[in-house]
């Protein structure tokens, strides 16, 4: 089955354009080409021309990668970072837990293991760093279930950094509430379809392979079950579910 890399384009009053992942770009071929990277490109073959990447699409839209204020990382996965590249006057805010700060010292098959490809990211990239854990800290709007406190990413409560930890650590949501839209949850890999939020349904067993920590990935599909339930004006959209991205596009009159 084919599946989407969501990157979702923010476009903020005071702060400009800002980004949640970048999807894939080329440069994930270059990172893989060789052992043990390649296994990566083969567990998970992918298809990005020039032209299907985030910048090369923000560019027909008539914005420029340069315009990128802020990408907000969801986790460091290829899937998510490969095309940070191309935004060079970017900051980039994602939670501590989800990148080792040693992670120059381990190996390449370590690496691998985590999903991470470190070629991926710009040369100064912790440079350009930010932590959503020290931004202000907001109560969050659900009903049904508790995900902990939010953080004010951007100063206003329009944009919520929300701990989704289990597939991965540290893994970053975003509640985007814009003004006459309705509200959007951008769960990054929390779940893997509308369906698996909106009825809590967990994937398959395998799936504990690739999970940091199962128990806690039940506990937030449950979670996402019972806000789905509880607000039904509230979009979830996974990351890799095309059915919720077209619906969201649809609904938001965007892309």
């Amino acid at each position: 089955m084919d599946l989407p890399s969501l990157v979702g384009v923010i476009e903020h009053a005071d702060h400009g354009v800002v980004l949640f992942d970048t999807g894939y770009a080329p440069r994930f071929f270059t990172e893989t080409a060789r052992l043990p990277e390649s296994v990566y490109a083969r567990v998970t073959p992918v298809t990005c021309s020039a032209d299907d990447t985030a910048a090369a699409q923000l560019d027909r839209a008539g914005i420029d990668p340069h315009e990128v204020s802020l990408v907000v990382v969801s986790h460091f996965h290829a899937d998510h970072i490969a095309g940070l590249r191309d935004f060079p006057a970017a900051r980039f805010l994602y939670f501590r837990a989800a990148l080792d700060p040693n992670w120059r010292d381990h190996g390449p098959v370590r690496q691998l293991r985590h999903g991470f490809l470190p070629g991926l990211l710009p040369p100064d990239f912790e440079a350009r760093s930010e932590f959503a854990e020290d931004r202000p800290r907001l109560p969050l709007p659900f009903q049904g279930a508790d995900f902990g406190a939010g953080f004010d990413l951007l100063g206003d409560g329009s944009v919520v950094g929300i701990d989704l930890s289990g597939h991965v650590r540290g893994q970053l949501g975003l509640l985007v509430r814009i003004p006459g839209h309705r509200p959007v949850l951008l769960a990054a890999d929390a779940c893997w379809s509308g369906r698996a939020a909106t009825h809590a349904e967990l994937p398959h067993p395998a799936v504990r392979l690739i999970t940091d920590d199962w128990p806690r990935y039940g506990r937030l599909i449950s979670a996402l079950g019972q806000v789905s339930a509880a607000d039904s004006d509230l979009l979830i959209v996974p990351s890799h579910c095309a059915e919720s991205i077209a619906r969201a596009a649809e609904l938001l009159n965007r892309w």
